[in-house]
């Protein structure tokens, strides 16, 4: 009974935190964005020389990689230009194409907010308008790298602020470039901002339901990754993002899942993610995040601190991380950590 008591205890200070108490914001509540991508009804309805189109709701992306596989380039290029917004957003089709429809998808929707997305020298792997926007960039060769990694961000990320203006190495976009940097020409960094965030640090945040919908998509975004041949990635997973790694684990082939500035992965322990990847962790000194109570109750908070003992996660040094968002600022012990995890230097 004393043990039940403690428990709601717990579980009303984390209603209290989340309420507005102990620094937290409030958030507005978001709707995730699931399902396929815009323009798929035309893209069932289409052909390819008498061919049925693999269906984005139910195809799986090794089935899709296959697909476009036994087309030829005329083929290719004329299912971009036809559906950019599905071919942009298929896991399993080849990056370059992609890429390329990104590009027109970017430039059809004719808003300022994204035209920077839309540059030549950009590599945009997914755009998705719907909602607030969803987006994934690649730095780098993804078409032979040695090793991939993978950033997952938290709260307040969108396909048009993933790259805003802010203190250099943060952000998902801040944070691949940095990562990127601080390895060499063999790894290829992804920022994926391929779900709905919560928008400030309201219930959003404290649920698990925009994670649960992010993990599928980050399931099938790791499968696209295998479908086209890239190695095993590694998840660096920020903040919520470190939420949506823990209900994705399972379902994923990561090598490695990094958490810092983590709220907890809705698991008691590393072991109970039930994933074949090394499991990291990483809290800097100052990082806010450590305020937030490790509990879940009634829906509300994400578990265990993932840099606890009893967690069982590999710690990552970050005795000189700044705040909740200096992870991968230039010359930190957390950064080098990183940078040798993404390489396969550190096990």
């Amino acid at each position: 009974m004393r043990r039940f008591g403690r428990t709601l205890a717990t579980a009303a200070l984390a209603v209290a935190v989340v309420g507005g108490t102990a620094g937290w914001a409030s958030g507005d509540s978001q709707r995730a964005v699931t399902g396929p991508p815009p323009g798929t009804g035309p893209w069932r309805a289409d052909t390819v020389s008498g061919r049925a189109l693999p269906d984005p709701a139910r195809a799986t992306p090794h089935e899709v990689a296959r697909f476009f596989a036994g087309l030829d380039e005329a083929e290719r290029l004329a299912l971009v230009r036809a559906h950019p917004l599905v071919v942009g957003n298929l896991d399993g089709a080849p990056p370059s194409l992609r890429y390329e429809a990104n590009r027109l998808a970017i430039a059809a929707t004719g808003e300022a907010r994204y035209a920077s997305l839309g540059a030549p020298d950009r590599q945009i792997l997914a755009f998705d308008p719907r909602g607030r926007g969803q987006v994934a960039e690649v730095f780098g060769d993804l078409e032979h790298p040695a090793h991939v990694s993978v950033i997952v961000p938290g709260a307040d990320n969108d396909a048009a602020h993933h790259d805003a203006r802010r203190t250099p190495a943060t952000g998902p976009a801040g944070m691949a470039r940095a990562l990127r940097a601080a390895t060499d020409a063999s790894t290829a960094v992804i920022a994926w901002v391929g779900y709905t965030t919560p928008v400030g640090v309201g219930l959003d945040a404290a649920d698990g339901r925009l994670a649960e919908a992010g993990a599928v998509r980050l399931a099938r975004f790791t499968a696209g990754l295998d479908a086209v041949g890239a190695p095993d990635p590694v998840l660096f997973c920020h903040s919520y993002g470190s939420v949506v790694c823990g209900l994705a684990a399972r379902h994923t082939d990561a090598a490695d899942l990094v958490a810092f500035g983590s709220p907890g992965m809705r698991a008691d322990t590393a072991a109970g993610l039930r994933t074949g990847a090394r499991v990291w962790a990483a809290r800097g000194p100052s990082d806010w995040i450590a305020d937030v109570p490790n509990v879940r109750f009634a829906g509300i908070g994400h578990g265990a601190d993932p840099t606890s003992a009893g967690f069982g996660a590999r710690r990552v040094p970050a005795a000189d991380v700044r705040g909740h968002t200096g992870y991968f600022a230039p010359g930190t012990g957390s950064l080098a950590a990183f940078a040798a995890i993404a390489k396969g230097e550190l096990r």
